[in-house]
């Protein structure tokens, strides 16, 4: 097993991209140039990938088990706390950092790289940026050392509306009284702890939300079935039920109104891992064409070497490297617009490189025992979660309109 300790060697105060948390409009500098700290990244992350998770990726997909061994190494190499001050046991790495985890990760193994990416990108660092020192303590110490964490923002009848969220939040003295149901609660069965989003009052839409940091062990939460799922099997889901839950006021993250503005900028973080995650799939399914290529005769020669193959071959080359850089961007200039941009790209590229593979393959994409039907559904998957690609289409147009004055 590869040491955590080569993450301390590897941070660097000098960095040749600039990962500041700023929206940035009509940016014209950008280098897809990795540093050392980032290319060392990435290497541990394909190493760990080769070894541990492409092995054991389709036995976890056909039987759809929680990938709690890889998650435990994981966390003793520092994987799971990448985002977060080394004052409570993190990594303090910044984006582009973990996007080249999250992708060499899901290159192995899809499921693994989104549990990953879900516990960094939206439980650690909203706490880590936005928690008191007291909930500092609370939920976030032990969620660099093998507890998870969830984010429960989608309910069954508010999904990309999230201004409709009628989960409520009382307050009643020093406490809080939650009643609703989250919907879609990923890693939930495994997690530790939640983020919540309430309102105080459904008339008041988006200004009255607020954030809560919930135990899952509180009185009242209750956990529901595994959702079964068509892609990234291995990722557990399901509702969760808020019946009086009573929690300190304490536990609640900013202030009542702030609630939406926080969702989204964690979606924002979100969707820079998702577009990486879906890259990760895209050169998984592009590696698996190439090697059955090489291999399979068809007219008395190589497929390698047929046009119709190395076309296909061509474009899905072409999708994965743009859905890269264009991740690789959204990580170093972090702003809606790049964000939605990239997941838009990234999910819709990998859906359609994994489609090229499944034909590449025939018959044989079709099987099981072939990991080309579990690329494609695994990237078919990075288009609804996280912000459906309807949703990002609408964001990147909005953003680009307000750039030039044309709203």
């Amino acid at each position: 097993m590869v040491s955590g300790a080569l993450f301390k060697s590897v941070k660097s105060s000098l960095s040749l991209v600039q990962c500041a948390k700023t929206s940035v409009s009509r940016v014209r500098t950008f280098t897809s140039v990795l540093n050392d700290q980032q290319r060392e990244i990435q290497e541990l992350a394909k190493q760990f990938s080769d070894e541990q998770l492409k092995p054991n990726a389709r036995k976890l997909d056909l039987e759809a088990r929680f990938p709690f061994d890889q998650i435990k190494r994981l966390t003793d190499m520092g994987f799971m706390g990448m985002t977060v001050e080394e004052a409570y046991g993190g990594r303090e790495l910044d984006y582009l950092s973990v996007a080249v985890a999250v992708e060499e990760l899901s290159r192995g193994c899809a499921s693994t790289g989104m549990i990953m990416s879900l516990h960094n990108f939206l439980y650690a660092n909203l706490v880590n940026e936005k928690g008191t020192p007291q909930q500092k303590e609370i939920f976030l110490c032990d969620f660099t050392r093998g507890s998870i964490g969830c984010f429960a923002l989608s309910e069954p009848d508010a999904g990309s509306d999230v201004a409709s969220i009628k989960t409520t939040a009382t307050f009643d003295g020093d406490h809080v009284i939650l009643n609703g149901k989250k919907s879609w609660v990923s890693s939930a069965i495994e997690g530790s702890a939640l983020i919540v989003f309430a309102t105080v009052d459904p008339e008041l839409r988006h200004k009255g939300l607020a954030c809560f940091l919930v135990p899952m062990d509180a009185e009242g939460v209750f956990r529901g079935k595994k959702q079964p799922l068509m892609s990234v099997r291995a990722v557990t889901a399901c509702d969760v039920t808020f019946e009086e839950v009573r929690i300190p006021k304490t536990y609640m993250v900013g202030q009542v109104g702030e609630g939406f503005k926080i969702a989204m900028e964690q979606l924002d973080q979100a969707r820079i891992g998702i577009a990486a995650h879906a890259v990760g799939i895209a050169q998984a399914a592009l590696d698996t064409a190439i090697d059955y290529a090489k291999e399979r005769e068809a007219f008395g020669k190589k497929l390698t070497r047929l046009s119709s193959v190395k076309d296909r071959l061509t474009e899905m080359s072409i999708m994965t490297e743009t859905a890269r850089l264009l991740t690789y961007r959204a990580a170093t200039q972090v702003s809606t617009k790049n964000s939605s941009m990239a997941k838009y790209v990234a999910g819709k590229n990998a859906t359609a490189v994994a489609d090229h593979c499944v034909q590449i393959l025939g018959g044989r994409g079709l099987a099981t025992t072939h990991n080309a039907e579990r690329h494609y559904r695994d990237a078919r998957g990075t288009q609804i979660y996280g912000g459906v690609t309807d949703i990002q289409k609408r964001l990147v147009g909005h953003y680009l309109l307000k750039e030039h004055d044309a709203l």
